[in-house]
């Protein structure tokens, strides 16, 4: 199976460059993959799909604002790194760009020398070992000089942080938005338990994956990033006890559908645990932790759409991307969502 496959024509105005005012007035399509039923509504009627019993699996990762301007202190030149997981205390991995500026023993500054790092490693895929200097404390720092890391095709200012968040966000480590999850409020998230819908929480940190393109033509050689995770005993036991009981498994967004499937057995039981996870879900996967996704509309070529192919199969979701083009849905990070049952 060739990435090719995976490519769809998509008009540059549907590209969602802020998000819509209010998070769960977003649109939302729902596909059926009994009978290949598509059905246009608003996010905020998901609640009426998700019924008694299920549940509902949400990533509570938080995005850090992981992007940070300066200058090279040998030559003053200018360079931008983002940062993808902290290795230890000060030590960082990082993409920088332009990568000829960074070397081994160079010395970077940002805000005006409020924070200063070493360039110590760089690894095979070309990423870099930071080691900081600075003081304070880091996150506080990060939070004053940082800017939230939002992806290449969105080209507007975001006035408000928060709206490259989920409601939900607990725990500090993203690289980028679990974006499925920005259509949630709390009231629609309250409302859901309200009808008998269980809510588990795991964490998968989003990292290098969701920026490194597939660069083979064969997707099969194509070898995915690891990423971190972390799934409680509490949530492990919510999941399965719904399952067990007959409930369905409903993954927002494809971390979390990556994260079940890591931790689940062939059985479905999901085993609680943390580690790093580079599963890559392409057509061929049996889906074993999961019955139902909730994701936004991904890129062409991606690895992310490849996930929905693997569910729903690759001519389907080319069809359903072609109605939701049709239909004007908006696309990508600030998008409209998708419901697949």
């Amino acid at each position: 199976m060739k990435v090719s496959d995976f490519n769809y024509y998509l008009p540059e105005e549907l590209i969602a460059q802020h998000p819509i005012s209010i998070r769960d007035h977003s649109r939302l399509l729902v596909y059926h993959r009994r009978d290949k039923k598509i059905e246009d509504r608003l996010f905020t009627h998901i609640k009426e799909y998700l019924k008694p019993g299920d549940c509902l699996v949400i990533n509570d990762t938080r995005v850090i604002p992981a992007r940070l301007y300066g200058v090279r202190e040998e030559t003053g030149s200018r360079l931008e790194i983002l940062l993808l997981e902290r290795k230890d205390n000060d030590r960082w991995q990082a993409l920088v760009k332009p990568g000829r500026k960074a070397k081994i023993g160079s010395n970077l500054s940002f805000g005006d020398g409020l924070l200063r790092a070493r360039v110590i490693d760089i690894l095979e895929e070309g990423s870099r070992i930071l080691e900081f200097q600075y003081q304070g404390i880091f996150e506080e720092l990060l939070d004053e000089i940082g800017v939230m890391p939002l992806p290449p095709y969105i080209h507007e200012r975001l006035d408000d942080r928060e709206r490259y968040q989920t409601v939900y966000n607990r725990i500090t480590g993203s690289s980028a938005a679990p974006t499925a999850g920005l259509h949630f409020t709390n009231e629609l998230l309250d409302e859901i338990e309200r009808n008998g819908v269980k809510i588990a929480k795991i964490t998968l940190h989003v990292g290098l994956g969701t920026f490194r393109p597939v660069k083979v033509d064969d997707i099969s050689q194509h070898t995915m990033h690891f990423e971190t995770y972390s799934v409680s005993e509490e949530s492990a036991n919510l999941i399965n006890q719904c399952r067990g009981k007959g409930g369905k498994i409903i993954a927002v967004g494809t971390t979390s559908a990556r994260t079940l499937e890591t931790v689940a057995d062939d059985k479905g039981i999901i085993h609680h645990g943390a580690g790093k996870t580079d599963i890559f879900i392409y057509p061929g996967h049996n889906f074993k932790g999961i019955d139902g996704l909730i994701t936004n509309f991904h890129l062409p070529k991606s690895t992310l759409i490849m996930l929905v192919a693997a569910l729903i199969g690759k001519d389907e979701v080319l069809d359903v991307y072609k109605k939701a083009v049709e239909a004007r849905y908006r696309f990508f990070s600030f998008g409209d969502a998708m419901l697949i049952l």
